[in-house]
């Protein structure tokens, strides 16, 4: 491809509007333009790394025996509703009706395609002995980001693989899921990312078990837990602390319980201010409401509650904090002043709340908390549980070590879904008995736009991008000096059509522009190998070649220059792949 016939829109200055390296860069080097907010067009830059990353996407896919195919991003809002996720995805879901002649059809943009190819199963597998399959595909997915930011990492329509297996039993189901989860570390190193596999909660896609890919990055979206000493890591909602269950007895010296005045103070940090204690001194009641049931939560004051946590403690279905009408008929207060002492409801306490001495809580009643609030006299609790979001120091539940946070972008995300679509859309087979069971199902995403921002996230200096060349746009930038120099632009051509003819994707920058020009906008676009023509060095019979990385360009005889880049590129391209497990 030559750069005057292409379309690589280069900007020196950093755009005004975005916020992060990867969306700078990504506009900088011409890859990308906004369209409105959260949908971009790909320039061809753009578009060339994200081609690369599906294909390396398909061959580890199909080499882990999953078959592709191609489902509609145009879904029946039905099958929505019987999964009940036309719900559970709320405004992020994009529906709306059709006009059809006489009647109106409600349709939805798939953001995901459990109810699509669940119901295609339904209807073509009858037997076990069609079983275990697991179904890909990449299309376009569509989310009503309220709050599209980050440039191409959170937007509305995005492109990605997904992919769905389907067996008779756990078996099956766990043979699919390490199928997938090793063919995603495959996927990720020969994309050249930097990644931490990490346990995660499933969310509104449901199932029972996930692990999600991080890539570590100061500008990543989601926290995520990590141990050094083990390699445990979870993202925040599904960490694990390694806090054992305190012994649950009064404190041995304990101070009077006192009604103290709070007015207009129902926050934790409002109390403890006007009070002059710490908040890890305070019991924070969360009032849930748990199956439709209330529940008081308590956490100490300077923690987060994980409802994911306490969804699990209690086996429940459904979790969410009361609105302030139910918050006031359970407490006899208004939001802000709920207290653990004398609720007639059931209490559900972190391991922390049972080592708090003289804890100061809501009072129950409206401007009002207690102080010298105790375990044992004042509140009782049969045991506590982890029901907290993990921090930076607590102790490794895999191990003696610590926890330590970090940000992460995610790039991946594998589940085990079991049943919860198969039964809702009567996806059956029938066993050697003829007894009908529901299949076992688990689902397996990966943002391929993510992995391109997660590399331009991670992998640049104050030049510009720099890319691994298994997804780079192109291998070899062949850049000739002076264009009007018949001598320089004959090397420059046989160069460039030599390495083409031998396979490689060549950039050839023919513009008529100043070196330092050019020189600029090869470190901005990030193409890992450069090919210098012209010069006093072709004069001498040599061009200089630059790996992007380097700082120091290497002579090489013109007449060795074709073999000596195959032999880098072959090099380098193995070494690369050595990185990729097994």
């Amino acid at each position: 491809m030559r750069w005057s016939q292409t379309f690589i829109p280069t900007m020196k200055e950093i755009p005004a509007d975005a916020e992060i390296p990867s969306h700078q860069l990504m506009l900088r080097a011409g890859l990308i333009r906004q369209v409105m907010a959260g949908a971009y067009t790909y320039l061809p830059l753009g578009w060339r790394a994200v081609r690369k990353v599906e294909a390396i996407v398909r061959e580890e896919m199909e080499r882990a025996g999953a078959i592709e195919l191609f489902m509609p991003a145009l879904c029946p809002a039905e099958l929505w509703e019987q999964t009940g996720r036309i719900d559970d995805y709320g405004n992020a879901l994009i529906n709306f009706p059709l006009v059809r002649g006489d009647r109106q059809v409600r349709v939805v943009l798939g953001p995901t395609h459990e109810e699509v190819v669940t119901d295609l199963m339904a209807r073509q597998i009858k037997s076990y002995k069609q079983l275990p399959i697991t179904v890909f595909q990449i299309q376009t997915k569509f989310r009503n980001e309220e709050r599209p930011r980050f440039g191409v990492m959170r937007t509305s329509e995005f492109q990605m693989k997904d992919a769905y297996s389907f067996g008779t039993d756990l078996d099956q189901l766990n043979d699919a899921y390490e199928q997938m989860y090793q063919a995603y570390r495959r996927i990720f190193s020969r994309c050249g990312l930097d990644y931490r596999p990490v346990e995660a909660e499933s969310g509104p896609i449901g199932g029972d078990a996930s692990h999600e890919f991080m890539v570590p990055a100061e500008n990543g979206e989601d926290e995520i837990v990590h141990c050094d000493s083990c390699g445990y890591a979870a993202n925040t909602e599904r960490a694990e602390t390694g806090r054992g269950v305190p012994e649950i007895a009064a404190p041995a010296a304990m101070s009077d319980r006192a009604l103290v005045d709070t007015p207009e103070a129902g926050s934790i940090e409002q109390v403890s201010r006007m009070l002059g204690c710490e908040p890890s001194q305070m019991i924070k009641t969360l009032i849930y409401s748990i199956d439709d049931e209330p529940v008081a939560v308590l956490v100490r004051g300077d923690h987060e509650a994980n409802e994911a946590k306490i969804r699990r403690a209690v086996g429940a279905t459904t979790i969410e904090l009361s609105d302030p009408e139910t918050i006031t008929r359970v407490t006899g207060a208004p939001v802000g002043f709920a207290g653990p002492v004398g609720l007639d409801c059931p209490l559900l306490a972190d391991h922390d709340v049972a080592q708090i001495t003289d804890g100061i809580t809501g009072a129950n009643q409206g401007d009002a908390h207690l102080t010298g609030v105790n375990i044992g006299r004042d509140y009782s609790l049969d045991t506590t549980h982890d029901l907290r979001m993990a921090t930076a120091g607590d102790p490794c539940p895999r191990c003696d070590g610590s926890l330590e946070l970090a940000r992460g972008i995610e790039v991946g995300h594998v589940f085990k879904l079991g049943t919860k679509y198969s039964t809702a859309l009567s996806a059956e087979y029938l066993d050697e008995n003829e007894n009908k069971h529901p299949m076992l199902m688990g689902c397996y995403g990966i943002g391929i736009n993510r992995i391109v921002a997660a590399l331009a996230e991670t992998s640049f200096d104050d030049n510009g991008l720099i890319w691994p060349l298994s997804i780079s746009p192109f291998q070899v930038l062949v850049i000739p000096l002076n264009i009007t120099d018949d001598d320089v632009m004959s090397a420059a051509e046989s160069i460039y059509d030599q390495l083409g003819t031998a396979g490689f994707d060549v950039l050839m920058d023919e513009r008529k522009a100043r070196p330092g020009f050019k020189f600029k906008d090869a470190d901005l676009i990030g193409i890992p190998l450069r090919v210098i023509v012209g010069g006093k060095g072709l004069a001498d019979g040599v061009v200089e070649l630059k790996w992007r990385t380097d700082s120091d360009v290497t002579r090489i005889p013109l007449d060795q220059i074709v073999d000596t880049v195959i032999n880098e590129l072959a090099e380098r391209t193995s070494a690369e792949s050595q990185q990729v497990p097994e």
